[in-house]
């Protein structure tokens, strides 16, 4: 559900106003990088991804089945904490299993398990056994894989990726060229350098449908599955 305006525990100073962007921010609620539907204070530049906003107060997951997820505000405990979806550390808002000791960031643990825009249908998987396309390695973080199981991509591997990036596409970003930062949202040029043997038609077609399931995946690891990412397509070829 979207409100146009709510009031959070974390920022009670303020109202939090509904706003869709494509410049990328960082969440003030789970500390990582978001893009698109959100809740912002203008005021004081305090932002949330609509999943830390909005939080459960407990989730379960097909994955974890026997696993009952608590929202905190925190990391609990004294030991630090990692997601078990995409191994990035917890530093803010995340679901605990406290029976299992499992971690996800609220984005991840609301990563869609299929992600399908009529031509293009994506599979979410705990682990395949198909290398990554970026990384070349196997199992390793949850990863989404193409219907026709010729592209795999961890989570891990895009959050690596916006990392990466982060500092050039928010610090350096000039707020009057946001076409600009859209076509590099992220470099990742070297993750579709795959060997083919193939017509150069059927490359060039091949490239371009591994290039939209990454804009599908970056996507969504961003907070908004529905936030896809005008040139991105373009950047890669």
């Amino acid at each position: 559900m979207r409100y146009n305006e709510i009031s959070h525990f974390s920022h009670p100073q303020h109202i939090l106003k509904f706003e869709h962007t494509e410049i990328p921010f960082k969440c003030d609620g789970c500390r990582e990088v978001g893009i698109g539907s959100h809740y912002r204070c203008s005021f004081c530049d305090f932002d949330l991804h609509m999943h830390c906003a909005i939080p459960s107060l407990s989730i379960y997951h097909p994955f974890y089945t026997k696993c009952s997820f608590q929202f905190f505000s925190r990391p609990p405990g004294d030991t630090p904490r990692y997601c078990n979806a995409c191994e990035k550390d917890i530093t803010g808002f995340v679901y605990h299993c406290k029976s299992c000791g499992f971690d996800l960031h609220p984005c991840c643990a609301k990563l869609p398990m299929v992600l399908d825009d009529g031509e293009v249908k994506l599979y979410l998987y705990r682990k395949v056994r198909a290398p990554c396309h970026r990384c070349g390695r196997k199992g390793r973080s949850w990863s989404y894989r193409s219907g026709c199981k010729k592209y795999n991509l961890h989570v891990a591997c895009v959050r690596e990726m916006l990392v990466e990036n982060w500092h050039e596409l928010y610090l350096g970003h000039d707020k009057g060229s946001t076409r600009k930062l859209e076509t590099r949202i992220p470099s990742l040029r070297n993750t579709l350098e795959t060997p083919h043997k193939r017509s150069k038609g059927k490359v060039k077609k091949c490239c371009e449908m591994a290039g939209l399931a990454l804009q599908f995946v970056i996507s969504a690891v961003l907070g908004d599955p529905t936030a896809l990412i005008a040139g991105v397509i373009g950047s890669l070829m």
